[in-house]
């Protein structure tokens, strides 16, 4: 028989449980693990702060021990198994979802079209697919600006290990501590990460790392 669920409450703190929560989004949705200053910056605490949730999240086993890389905030198996906990439990709330965004039909851009109006669900998952190697990302900065993405935009990913001269992709540079997002260029010797605003430099890099290309964008004005 399976035993029955714990509320998260009783094992972590609310606040505990917002941090878990949020190191468990990063893992599961970004390619690379979060820092401590990324965490505070998401949680809008600070590094003090956000350390002493982590500290105590350590000592009750549900985030693994440091590494001593600054990207080694990673749940354990039993940190998981508490947010799949909490999960359920919000599932079994009895708050209602919230109404999602339809598609009323299509609009012209050029010359005009008839206006025929649908009315059926509209998701990024059918649009770029709802596989679990599609994934978005947060943009933060302004070097992509030529290639219409704007500092706050997210872009749709898919993972990927390699790339062909001209896309997009997410690369993992200096060993694993940070992401960009550029333009590939395979060169004779290097590989240049060319961004699309001429007041930043390429990158060179031999020993970057793709992790995935980039499909879409979306943009809330």
């Amino acid at each position: 028989m399976a035993s029955p669920l714990i509320s998260p409450q009783a094992v972590i703190t609310p606040k505990q449980l917002q941090v878990l929560q949020q190191i468990g989004t990063f893992q599961q949705n970004q390619c690379y693990l979060a820092t401590i200053g990324e965490l505070a910056q998401t949680l809008n605490v600070s590094r003090a702060t956000a350390y002493e949730h982590i500290a105590a999240l350590r000592e009750k086993k549900l985030l693994a021990q440091s590494t001593g890389k600054a990207r080694c905030l990673k749940l354990t198996d039993r940190g998981e198994k508490l947010l799949e906990q909490s999960v359920q439990f919000e599932r079994n709330s009895e708050t209602p979802a919230l109404e999602g965004i339809y598609l009323r039909g299509r609009v012209s851009a050029g010359y005009g079209i008839d206006a025929i109006e649908e009315s059926q669900p509209f998701s990024l998952g059918e649009v770029f697919g709802n596989r679990g190697d599609v994934f978005a990302l947060r943009v933060c900065g302004k070097s992509m600006t030529g290639a219409g993405i704007n500092d706050g935009d997210y872009v749709i990913c898919k993972h990927a290990a390699t790339a062909d001269n001209g896309q997009l992709v997410i690369v993992l540079l200096d060993n694993g501590e940070n992401a960009t997002l550029k333009r590939f260029f395979k060169d004779a010797a290097v590989v240049r990460l060319q961004p699309e605003n001429d007041a930043f430099e390429p990158i060179l890099s031999r020993n970057c790392q793709i992790q995935a290309v980039v499909v879409g964008v979306v943009r809330h004005f």
